[in-house]
């Protein structure tokens, strides 16, 4: 059992470290610079009240990640990071004056530990394959966020002075303003002007450049050359050459964008590819290599993190929650969860609805009664749950065990 407790207060600059006894009596207290000889000296001070190898001095932090963090977890120890929010009600209780300070903030976190300490859980002790995996597939999602807000400024920016560029290029059964047909030909006619310039031999030069459409390149040129050439409301000669100029680089950003969605993809899917858990993970229906990478990210492979199969449910938000109260008892979709996963999750049972038994699973549900976002998060539910089955007994996904059909009782 540990005897004393470290806090520490995270800072750009410095970290304010506080130790604290059984008793809650501090026993020292240290601020250290966010560099090397900054570590070096909180070890020195952890060394210096008792820490060792076989018994290190847990810690207690506001943020779970950084070079700090990664240094501690690195020492074997555990690193419980302590939501701020949660943080504050806890200094409520040490003082009623509103009075605060960095290093009493760190008194707070150790004192957490010290009374506490069985209601939080630490950061879990991932492989170092699991956390390459997790930096890829989250860069990679954000770069897709990222993209489409690019995207959508272009089309926001398009609206204002070319509207034959949406007409041909965005909209269902169209390429899309990020592929590379639009980009190429945007930039080499980026105003209504010159694209009504551009010649069919033009056109179909343009098109080799950038892909070849399936309707075949001379359908596409005539196709373009008709949608460019049609009446259509016009900007004022040099405004609307400025706002080509602003569309060019519009699109050198989403040119930007696309690049690094697809070299952060190739990254994603080798790291994730060569993971242990990736052939479990990819067995399940609704999973490719990139959802799977996405999922492995935020539960990890830390097989201990999640105590069973509830807590992973409920760390997904794919559980429910029940508040009851006097005579009231309603049973709500949970809104505290990891976005991620969720996110993941859902696109994860909607693409399982193409195989068979999540199909007669999900519509199962739907006959009861629920609503199609219920019956999909339930899916997950279901889904989830069996991952973590897996995951722990080192066996691929069975859907003849995973979905039991159910028995038909008879009257």
């Amino acid at each position: 059992m540990n005897k004393i407790f470290c806090g520490i207060d995270w800072a750009e600059g410095h970290h304010d470290i506080a130790l604290v006894d059984q008793d809650g009596t501090q026993v020292a207290k240290l601020r250290i610079s966010d560099d090397s000889a900054g570590f070096h000296a909180l070890i020195e001070l952890l060394a210096q009240h008792g820490d060792s190898t076989a018994e290190p001095i847990p810690v207690a932090i506001e943020t779970p990640r950084g070079l700090l963090v990664a240094a501690l977890r690195a020492t074997g120890r555990q690193i419980y990071a302590i939501n701020p929010l949660a943080a504050a009600r806890y200094r409520d209780r040490a003082s009623v004056s509103r009075a605060k300070s960095d290093a009493a903030d760190a008194r707070v976190l150790a004192n957490i530990l010290r009374t506490d300490r069985h209601a939080h859980r630490p950061l879990p002790d991932d492989s170092e394959a699991g956390q390459a995996v997790a930096v890829l597939a989250r860069a990679h999602q954000d770069a897709i966020w990222d993209r489409q807000q690019m995207i959508n400024r272009l089309r926001s920016h398009l609206r204002e002075y070319y509207p034959a560029a949406l007409t041909a290029f965005h909209g269902a059964g169209k390429p899309g303003l990020d592929s590379p047909r639009a980009r190429v030909i945007l930039t080499a006619a980026p105003t209504p002007a010159d694209a009504a310039k551009l010649t069919r031999s033009q056109l179909r030069a343009l098109l080799k450049r950038g892909e070849r459409p399936r309707c075949g390149i001379e359908a596409e040129a005539e196709r373009l050359r008709t949608i460019f050439r049609a009446d259509s409301l016009r900007q004022l000669p040099q405004v609307e050459q400025a706002l080509g100029q602003q569309a060019v680089a519009l699109i050198r950003q989403v040119d930007a964008a696309c690049v690094s969605v697809a070299q952060l993809a190739v990254a994603t899917e080798e790291g994730f590819l060569a993971h242990p858990d990736a052939e479990i993970i990819t067995s399940f229906p609704g999973l490719s290599v990139l959802s799977g990478a996405r999922v492995l990210a935020e539960i990890g492979d830390d097989r201990g993190r999640f105590a069973d199969a509830r807590a992973m449910k409920a760390y997904a938000g794919a559980a429910p929650v029940t508040r009851a109260s006097g005579r009231s008892h309603v049973v709500v979709a949970r809104t505290v969860k990891n976005q991620r996963l969720a996110s993941a999750g859902h696109m994860w049972a909607f693409a399982a609805l193409r195989t068979q038994a999540p199909r007669a699973h999900y519509d199962r549900r739907r006959a009861g009664g629920e609503r199609h976002t219920a019956a999909l998060r339930n899916l997950f539910n279901k889904l989830l749950g069996c991952l973590f089955h897996c995951l722990q007994h080192r066996t691929l996904f069975d859907p003849d065990r995973a979905f039991v059909p159910p028995m038909d009782l008879a009257a």
